[in-house]
């Protein structure tokens, strides 16, 4: 019911700076909780953050303070801001909604830091 579509990945290098983007195809910013999560090889995919309808914001203590979560009702859009990017921040980065009791995702955004 709900198509989630990431863009915004890419290769860049250790301490650089990624925006990813996250388009909903319905109205639902305004009422759902949206998060980021991320799985690199071999590793069991992980919540990065969240922001729920009211703008409450939750984060993974490996990205506080580094990554930042936002989002456009307007736009039916969510965000994620990476900053001070690290090796081990790369991965497939995925958006996800909770919506009629279901978890919806998107393709996943590759985000690759190297030197």
């Amino acid at each position: 019911q709900v198509q989630l579509v990431e863009s915004g990945g890419g290769l860049v290098q250790p301490g650089e700076s990624l925006r990813l983007s996250c388009t909903a195809s319905v109205n639902i910013l305004n009422t759902n909780t949206m998060a980021w999560y991320r799985q690199a090889p071999g590793k069991q995919r992980e919540l990065v953050a969240e922001i729920t309808p009211g703008d409450s914001t939750n984060y993974s203590d490996s990205v506080k303070g580094r990554f930042t979560i936002s989002r456009s009702i307007a736009k039916n859009a969510v965000y994620l801001t990476m900053n001070s990017l690290r090796p081990d921040d790369t991965a497939v980065y995925y958006c996800n909604v909770d919506y009629n009791r279901r978890n919806f995702w998107g393709q996943g955004t590759q985000v690759t830091v190297s030197s």
